[in-house]
C-alpha cells in the first residue's frame, strides 16, 4: 500500500512539472496600451506619438517592453545586449486602427504573423522610417498602394532598415527571433 502512495505522488509531481512546462511555453497575452507605457529607447509617454506601437514580453520581466514604434520593436530584438528570453512580441494591428494618430489599446498581433509594409511614406511614431504592421495581407497591400512601400513578413524586414538608416538598403533577411 504506501509502494502505492508514494508512486502516486511520483507520478503527481512529475505531471505537474510537464504541465508547467507547457504553460510556459504558451506565449502570455497583450498588454492593453496605457497611459505608464513609456518607450524603452527614448523614454518618452507611447499615447504622445502617433503610429503603430510594440510591445515585448520577456521571462524576466512582469511588465512589457513597450516601443513608440514598431522599428524599434525589431530594432530590440536584433540587438545582441537586449534580453533573449522574450516570450511574446506584439504589434499594433493597424487594419484594426481607428487613425495613424490613434493605433489603438488592444488591437495587438503576434508580430511572427503580421505583413509588414516597408518603405513607406508614413513616419512612425518618432518621426523615423516606420515598419507598418496588418494582421491580414489584403490591409497591407491596400497600405502599400495609397502610402508606397512593399510588403514584408518579419524575418524579411531588413536589418538595416530598423538599426540605423532610414532606407532598406541591405537587402539582406533577418533570422528569426527565438521565443522561450
Amino acid at each position: 500500500m504506501n509502494l502505492r502512495i508514494v508512486c502516486a505522488f511520483i507520478a503527481i509531481f512529475f505531471l505537474t512539472g510537464c504541465n508547467q512546462d507547457a504553460a510556459n511555453s504558451v506565449a502570455p497575452p497583450p498588454v492593453a496600451l496605457n497611459s505608464d507605457a513609456m518607450g524603452v529607447f527614448c523614454g518618452m509617454n507611447l499615447l504622445e506619438h502617433p503610429g503603430p506601437k510594440g510591445q515585448i514580453i520577456t521571462a524576466s520581466r512582469i511588465d512589457p517592453f513597450w516601443f513608440t514604434s514598431v522599428r524599434d520593436t525589431v530594432a530590440f530584438t536584433l540587438m545582441p545586449d537586449q534580453p533573449r528570453d522574450i516570450r511574446a512580441i506584439y504589434v499594433s494591428d493597424m487594419a484594426q486602427a481607428s487613425s495613424w494618430e490613434d493605433p489603438g489599446a488592444t488591437n495587438w498581433i503576434d508580430a511572427r504573423k503580421a505583413f509588414f509594409v516597408i518603405e513607406s511614406r508614413k513616419q512612425g511614431g518618432m518621426g523615423a522610417a516606420e515598419a507598418v504592421p496588418f494582421g491580414n495581407r489584403d490591409a497591407a497591400d491596400g497600405f502599400a498602394a495609397a502610402n508606397g512601400g512593399k510588403v514584408v513578413t518579419f524575418t524579411q524586414i531588413p536589418g538595416a532598415y530598423v538599426l540605423g538608416s532610414d532606407t532598406a538598403g541591405d537587402q539582406s533577411e533577418r533570422s528569426d527571433v527565438r521565443l522561450n
